[in-house]
């Protein structure tokens, strides 16, 4: 039985037009990899419908791998990211105009979840191809951190006989986004 991968990506935020993340993501999806399919799911850039979006489509496709990628626009290259913490504290509004500040993901959940991930591996590859990356020690706090750490509690609780992996990638701006202005600063490795 082919292994199911769950890829995804976020629609633009901040003032952007595009997102990365989306852009490589979708080009993905129905690709067949190492045995695997691949299903593409773009999320609203929004606290809580991100999660509602996710963890339906992992509820009908059921897959053994989901990777969540997302725009860090002050990262020099791809950052795959080490754990996810339980809060949100933004310092930008989510698409919705809504800016948690010291606000838990999961109420009474744990304070944070690793990555299942094989996050060295997954540098070391990248890196081979000549492609800038490096592990990320944080998500931040934006909604990034917020689906990261979902993720990981949806994970956590799941009853099935396999558990499936997951994790999150940051990915940089696209070349066309950095003319005429600086990083965008909603998820930095600071935060």
């Amino acid at each position: 039985m082919p292994r199911t991968v769950l890829l995804t990506g976020f629609e633009p935020f901040g003032g952007e037009s595009i997102n990365p993340s989306w852009e490589a993501v979708s080009a993905l999806d129905r690709a067949r990899i190492a045995g695997g399919l691949v299903h593409a799911l773009r999320r609203p850039c929004l606290f809580d419908d991100s999660l509602r979006v996710l963890r339906a489509e992992m509820r009908g496709l059921q897959p053994d791998l989901i990777v969540c990628v997302l725009q860090a626009g002050g990262r020099a290259g791809v950052t795959a990211e080490r754990i996810a913490i339980n809060v949100d504290d933004a310092r930008i509004a989510d698409n919705a105009g809504r800016k948690l500040v010291d606000a838990p993901i999961v109420r009474g959940g744990p304070a944070a979840y690793w990555s299942t991930l094989p996050i060295k591996a997954i540098v070391a590859a990248i890196g081979e191809h000549g492609i800038p990356a490096e592990i990320s020690q944080t998500a931040g706090t934006f909604v990034c951190n917020h689906v990261f750490y979902g993720l990981m509690h949806t994970l956590a609780r799941a009853r099935r006989g396999t558990r499936a992996r997951g994790g999150f990638v940051h990915l940089p701006f696209l070349p066309e986004q950095t003319r005429d202005k600086g990083a965008n600063p909603a998820c930095r490795s600071s935060e």
